[in-house]
């Protein structure tokens, strides 16, 4: 790329900086999680707010628009058989207790944009659309076709991208906004295990157990209720009277002990940077437990372990390294306790794989645990000599310094759900984290980013 092209890309996005700012704050004010289906609105009514303004926005700027049954959306302008697509997601995940700032105000302090979404993914596939309007006002004669896709599911099933995949042409090159820089040139597989054990009896008999919002996020917040019977009740409170926990408070009411835990929420891809409260709750119980009922609060605990320990998949590769287990759900039903495991393992397994060692792994144990439930997504995988991928880091060494060196991740992206695509940087160093409180975004890290996403577009377009 010409450093005269790129200067008139870089002084067109300066000019319309506050205009990119404006129209962020408002896609970030919709509290677009997932609701119950309506009509066209498969994922709900805010979901379907959140498409229908990116679509507007987008239409206004001369772009050809197409709506896919509220699933996703598209936006594209230019001609030529080569296809440049940039994926986003408007969805979020939910929000938990404890922010100092609004969720959904997208209020800016000290020079940060604080709200749900503004790092994943709304602030990064707002600068990508206007990295894209840049080269559409920049170069109208452009000879390709570039594409923003608008995604609704991405953080509770890809049906989004599933749609699209239906009846629309794959990409020639194609960028999902939201990993690492310079891009993430692998993505660990993704699994979702169901395991259910049958809720146990006796003079410590765990009644029930709550926690977590979804399978990718740390729980933050878990209450168990267990029956105590007269026999045991001296034992469990010698070991109240010496219980640790700081994060865990308990009472009695009556004969049941009520248990709350408090931890820290993380993304599930990364469950070491958060604290679990369900360990912390089973250890807790565990602790408690006298003897004779000790079994199943120590397989409890030992299947939480976010190594895949207990499951029996602690695995790992020379290429993405270790496997990862979030328990992200915990309940009960009927006399069940129902746990969902979500899964991040090495690009050089299969989910089959998986499957078959943490079904032997359950077998083996002694209180009836068993898997009702495996869903798979395959690993992500581009040698780093892949066209895609070496583009991509020439424009972030010209952009960001000597040096930049691709990256694998245990989150999982558009990228590995639509051919011919990697996912790109978001934000940098303050920005984040994602599915945390009070997630961020620099104002100035939005304007740097859709520079940096205009200068890899036309690249993709022109060069590749």
């Amino acid at each position: 790329m010409s450093a005269p092209d790129l200067d008139r890309l870089r002084a067109w996005l300066r000019d319309h900086e506050s205009e990119l700012l404006n129209d962020t704050l408002a896609m970030l004010r919709i509290p677009s999680l997932e609701g119950p289906a309506e009509p066209n609105a498969p994922f709900g009514a805010e979901n379907r707010r959140a498409l229908d303004l990116a679509l507007k926005m987008t239409e206004s700027w001369g772009f050809r628009t197409k709506d896919l049954e509220g699933y996703c959306g598209w936006a594209e302008f230019g001609s030529g058989e080569k296809l440049i697509v940039s994926l986003g997601h408007l969805d979020v995940v939910p929000v938990g207790p404890g922010w100092k700032h609004e969720p959904f105000g997208a209020e800016i302090d000290e020079g940060y944009i604080y709200c749900r979404g503004a790092e994943d993914d709304k602030g990064p596939t707002m600068a990508a659309a206007y990295a894209a309007r840049a080269i559409k006002e920049c170069f109208p004669e452009l000879g390709a076709r570039v594409r923003l896709v608008f995604g609704c599911n991405e953080e509770s099933g890809f049906k989004c991208v599933e749609r699209y995949n239906q009846t629309e042409e794959p990409p020639t090159f194609g960028v999902a906004p939201d990993s690492g820089w310079p891009l993430y040139h692998a993505e660990k597989g993704i699994a979702n295990i169901v395991v259910r054990g049958t809720l146990p009896t006796g003079g410590f008999a765990l009644r029930s157990v709550e926690g977590g919002q979804r399978p990718n996020i740390v729980i933050d917040r878990c209450n168990a209720r267990v029956s105590v019977s007269a026999e045991a009740r001296a034992e469990v409170e010698a070991a109240l009277a010496d219980a640790w926990d700081r994060n865990v408070e308990w009472r009695w009411e009556g004969d049941d002990l009520v248990v709350e835990a408090i931890g820290k929420a993380a993304h599930g891809s990364v469950p070491y940077r958060g604290d679990s409260a369900a360990i912390r709750a089973f250890r807790f119980l565990l602790g408690l437990a006298p003897l004779a009922d000790r079994a199943f609060y120590s397989e409890l605990f030992e299947l939480a372990h976010i190594g895949g320990n207990g499951l029996g998949i602690s695995v790992s590769d020379d290429v993405s390294r270790d496997l990862t287990c979030n328990l992200g759900i915990v309940s009960t039903i009927a006399d069940q306790v129902e746990l969902l495991f979500n899964i991040r393992y090495p690009v050089k397994f299969s989910g089959e794989q998986i499957r078959q060692m943490a079904e032997a792994s359950l077998a083996a144990r002694k209180c009836g645990f068993e898997m009702v439930q495996f869903t798979d997504s395959p690993p992500l995988y581009f040698p780093l000599d892949h066209p895609l991928v070496r583009t991509i880091v020439a424009v972030a060494e010209e952009e960001l310094g000597p040096g930049q060196v691709p990256g694998v991740m245990g989150g999982g992206t558009y990228a590995r759900a639509v051919p011919n695509t990697v996912s790109i940087g978001t934000g940098w160093d303050g920005d984040g984290p994602a599915h945390e409180n009070d997630e961020r975004l620099k104002v100035e890290h939005l304007f740097k980013m859709s520079r940096i996403y205009a200068h890899i577009l036309y690249k993709l377009a022109t060069e590749a």
